[in-house]
């Protein structure tokens, strides 16, 4: 009987010293590069919370206005298969791998300059509005480089044979691809968590040019990781033109589009991104078998729908601001508490979410994060004055309960999509392939933002008036819940 009760016990307790132990265990020194890459780009949330404010106060642009110029700032990771095969196929400065992580870093430093000198007033060559869309834009360049050479090597680094030159058996290579990707993710959290509260406090205290001047640490830490650790490639092959050159023409076509204010440019220009994206992606994957193709086609579909969701804008930033009274530093304490919260969750569940079928997880995290976000709307409908009065608790409690509901479930639901991909990455085209699916993906974060911007037309909110703020919250929430769900009915079942 003693023996019976007592069974559960160690098991349990094995499987909680797995689920601690994994990413610890599956960590190797040739990771590091690509993981300060990937933990600078989440520690890019140091300037964050100064620019959220520095935009309220000093720039003219309205939350619709913003969700406009958010589709042209995802646009470099739409064509984010330029870089990709420039990566695979040409060496810069006879370098394939650190020295477009110097590029890319030293873009973003340009990028923090430029806008700590127009807040600072030491910039006064174009108004504060237009700096701020050259900045983002030069951000965003640098850190879609620096993401490529992650990618590619994400999947370079990881032995495809034991010590003595026998091949390993490939579930221990699918599970070592994912369980990079997972370290990958951590690393983005971690980068996250340690800037989080750091940024409110710096935003609070310091004017804001100086916050984005102590940025400039951020692209150095990627350079030092690409400094201090070897990071070139063997592999290299000739240029594919029809990918370098379709992109760069691409490329160019969205450059005129977006200077010459032609109506309805940016519909333009996604529909022409899905037609070029999905026409690469098919000649890369020509060489796959036709089942594995078809699953990554409904895996992306699935993965694509559950990211195209619309988001509510920075109209509920300012209502923060304005209505809530958050000031920047609690701003800080948020971004804190979420980091950490991803980062234990991401832990805890890492080895079971590398072995869950894509659908199965995507569902769940669906479902749990409209359930959990539900408190929100005691925010916008402002029922919060009512909880406090009753059982004290008010609008800072909730934002806070919130934060710690819904931070696992943004990195936890890339683990298996990048996971997939890592999987089925083709020898020579890696960052092609990482690029040309990324670049899917980010174009269902641009159907977002054109969702986004069409709700808040919809429902104007602006910098003091916040009355349709409650229908966009509502509508953002419906969507997001109804669109994933009957994506993944229809398609989950296929991709098994």
């Amino acid at each position: 009987m003693d023996a019976t009760q007592s069974a559960p016990l160690p098991y349990w307790r094995q499987q909680i010293e797995k689920a601690l132990l994994a990413p610890i265990q599956a960590f190797r020194l040739s990771y590091l590069p690509l993981l300060m890459v990937y933990f600078a780009y989440g520690a890019m949330g140091l300037v964050g919370v100064a620019q959220t404010f520095w935009v309220r106060q000093t720039l003219t642009w309205s939350p619709a206005e913003l969700a406009a110029l958010s589709f042209w700032f995802t646009l470099p990771w739409t064509i984010k298969m330029v870089f990709g095969e420039l990566v695979d196929t040409v060496p810069f400065f006879r370098s394939q791998r650190r020295s477009y992580v110097f590029l890319g870093a030293g873009l973003i430093a340009c990028a923090f300059i430029l806008l700590s000198g127009s807040a600072g007033g030491w910039i006064t060559v174009l108004p504060p509005d237009q700096i701020f869309v050259i900045a983002g834009v030069m951000s965003a360049v640098g850190a879609v480089v620096q993401d490529v050479v992650a990618d590619a090597m994400s999947t370079e680094v990881v032995a495809r044979t034991n010590p003595d030159g026998s091949p390993r058996p490939k579930q221990e290579i699918d599970h070592d691809l994912g369980m990079v990707q997972v370290l990958g993710r951590l690393s983005l959290s971690f980068g996250l968590f340690a800037v989080a509260f750091v940024a409110g406090v710096l935003a609070q205290y310091l004017p804001y040019s100086t916050v984005f001047l102590i940025g400039l640490i951020v692209p150095a830490i990627s350079v030092t990781g690409a400094i201090l650790v070897r990071l070139e490639t063997s592999e290299r092959r000739p240029i594919d033109w029809r990918i370098l050159g379709g992109g760069i023409a691409f490329g160019a076509v969205v450059v005129v589009l977006a200077l010459s204010r032609v109506p309805f440019s940016q519909e333009i220009i996604f529909v022409v991104s899905m037609t070029v994206v999905i026409w690469m992606l098919s000649r890369v994957t020509m060489e796959l078998d036709q089942a594995t193709r078809t699953r990554i086609v409904y895996a992306a579909i699935i993965i694509f729908a559950f990211r195209a969701v619309p988001g509510v804008g920075e109209g509920y930033s300012w209502f923060q601001i304005k209505v809530l009274g958050f000031n920047e530093t609690f701003f800080g304490v948020l971004g804190s508490i979420g980091a950490a919260v991803g980062i234990i969750s991401l832990w805890l569940l890492s080895d079971m979410i590398t072995r869950r079928p894509v659908a199965q997880v995507l569902l769940w995290i669906t479902i749990l994060s409209t359930i959990l976000g539900l408190p929100l709307l005691l925010l916008v409908f402002q029922w919060y004055e009512v909880t406090e009065r009753l059982f004290g608790i008010g609008a800072h409690h909730i934002a806070l309960f919130e934060t710690v509901a819904l931070s696992p479930f943004g990195q936890l639901s890339m683990v298996p999509l990048l996971t997939l991909v890592a999987i089925y990455a083709p020898a020579g085209h890696r960052a092609t392939w990482f690029a040309l699916m990324a670049s899917l993906l980010n174009l269902a974060l641009s159907a977002s933002t054109l969702l986004t911007k069409y709700l808040n037309m919809i429902f104007d909110v602006s910098r003091d008036s916040f009355t349709n703020l409650p229908a966009l919250v509502v509508t953002a929430m419906v969507v997001g819940f109804v669109v994933p769900v009957t994506v993944i009915a229809l398609f989950g079942r296929r991709i098994r």
